[in-house]
């Protein structure tokens, strides 16, 4: 089977290869996959009523620091790593260096 895909893009005509732009588009949707996705699903990010001046970009840098921070302990599912730590308030001091 033969998939067809037409793109759109600044670049010149022959600029790069087919394949770099494949490589390109799955790095996308990889950083889609990965971050976008758990951010729209797990936090709701969508349904935020948070609209108010620089809000909306603290609040979705606070996002990608837990799932960095999850992601960086090894978890592949952020939302069993969000509810191991909530049930102690010191497991996200841990998770982030910070002990006391």
């Amino acid at each position: 089977m033969i998939e067809r895909v037409h793109l759109i893009t600044s670049l010149p005509s022959g600029a790069v290869t087919g394949a770099q732009l494949a490589d390109w588009i799955k790095g996308h949707w990889k950083i889609e996959n990965l971050l976008h996705h758990v951010r729209d699903r797990t936090f709701r990010e969508d349904d935020s009523t948070i609209h108010v001046g620089h809000l909306p970009r603290i609040m979705a840098g606070l996002r990608n620091l837990a799932i960095g921070v999850h992601r960086q302990d090894g978890h592949t599912n952020i939302v069993a790593a969000l509810r191991h730590t909530a049930r102690d308030w010191r497991r996200p001091l841990a998770a982030l260096g910070i002990t006391g």
